[in-house]
């Protein structure tokens, strides 16, 4: 077995990677961090009991080079004993419906096109190339788009149903293992653009601070984004516990109508701050609001002093309440802008 295909089974084995035993969608786009993932799991499918089904997503946005990478794709998923999948999204078309960037666009395509291959497998996971290099990159661009802990934590080897084998494995590593192995690879020309932002973290900004600032600088953000998602997971622990104790929800009365939210505002006031903006936010994610940054705190606001009898008017015609001893979250008339006020339609 190749150390790096012995790393990355222990890295499984210690993290609780959930890969074995279990039907695992590999996104493969031909590139070298995705072939040498499709390698790597393809060396352990039989030591973990994993059932492999690579797919390409075709993005529709460099119809030059799709052919090349779908064929080296399935030539070598073939050589694996692997039946690849070609997915088709329209990125063109998303871009025309909704102000997103290419690079969004793409992404939410991608991940849509991979879930509805794990959904159709049905307790499928997903399994992507991210890198150690990707990581330290992506944490740059949250880190310049003003993140806070949590996005500066960087990206979980978990979310959800995605699963990240190579996050701690370096692009040098990865090219060495393709070296190794004489794997063929594909290089996508956009990831020389630099229209886009990675592109130049990439290319630009990260190679400066190397130069110019501390060479060790991509290990010193993998350490630091390490750090805060400890910290992140303990807030999290914190925020479920403070959740349970102090949100319920009561049913609506009537078929069709949503959910009225109530918390405790004794219970609220003895959180510290971050726990209180960090509960405010679950909250509204859980009931359907944009949990926009100034919405949170003026919730938070409302809950700790706000007067009895007050209200806050939020977005999709969601209004917040202030009770003596509870605040109340509600769709009087249902997830729609309308004007007035709560207690004038009670």
């Amino acid at each position: 077995m190749h150390p790096l295909e012995s790393k990355i089974c222990t890295v499984i084995a210690t993290s609780g990677l959930p890969l074995s035993g279990r039907e695992v969608v590999v996104g493969v786009s031909g590139g070298p961090d995705s072939m040498a993932l499709l390698y790597v799991l393809a060396s352990l499918r039989c030591r973990l009991h994993m059932a492999l089904y690579p797919v390409y997503v075709d993005h529709g946005l460099r119809p030059e080079e799709t052919g090349t990478e779908i064929a080296l794709v399935r030539e070598t998923a073939r050589e694996l004993g692997l039946a690849c999948e070609v997915a088709r999204v329209d990125t063109a078309a998303l871009l025309r419906r909704r102000r997103l960037s290419p690079e969004q666009a793409a992404r939410e395509l991608r991940y849509r096109a991979l879930n509805q291959v794990a959904d159709r497998l049905g307790d499928g996971v997903i399994c992507v190339g991210h890198s150690a290099d990707d990581q330290a990159e992506e944490i740059l661009i949250r880190l310049l788009r003003g993140s806070g802990r949590s996005g500066l934590s960087g990206m979980r080897p978990v979310s959800g149903r995605v699963v990240r084998p190579l996050l701690g494995v370096t692009r040098q590593e990865i090219m060495a293992y393709l070296g190794d192995l004489n794997v063929a690879f594909c290089q996508d020309s956009s990831n020389l653009d630099p229209r886009f932002l990675r592109n130049r973290v990439r290319h630009e900004l990260l190679p400066f601070l190397e130069e110019r600032f501390d060479p060790g600088i991509r290990k010193a953000l993998l350490k630091t984004a390490a750090s805060l998602a400890e910290d992140e997971s303990l807030l999290e622990t914190l925020t479920l516990d403070a959740w349970q104790r102090l949100v319920r929800r009561e049913e609506a009365a009537e078929p069709g109508r949503e959910a009225v939210w109530f918390l405790d505002r004794a219970g609220f006031r003895a959180l510290p701050a971050a726990l209180q903006r960090r509960l405010v936010e679950h909250l509204a994610w859980q009931i359907g609001s944009r949990a926009r940054y100034a919405h949170i705190v003026a919730v938070v606001e409302a809950a700790v002093g706000g007067v009895t009898g007050s209200e806050l008017h939020l977005s999709r015609g969601l209004r917040v309440a202030v009770e003596r001893d509870l605040v109340r979250f509600s769709y009087p008339l249902g997830k729609g802008p309308w004007r007035g006020r709560l207690a004038d339609k009670a």
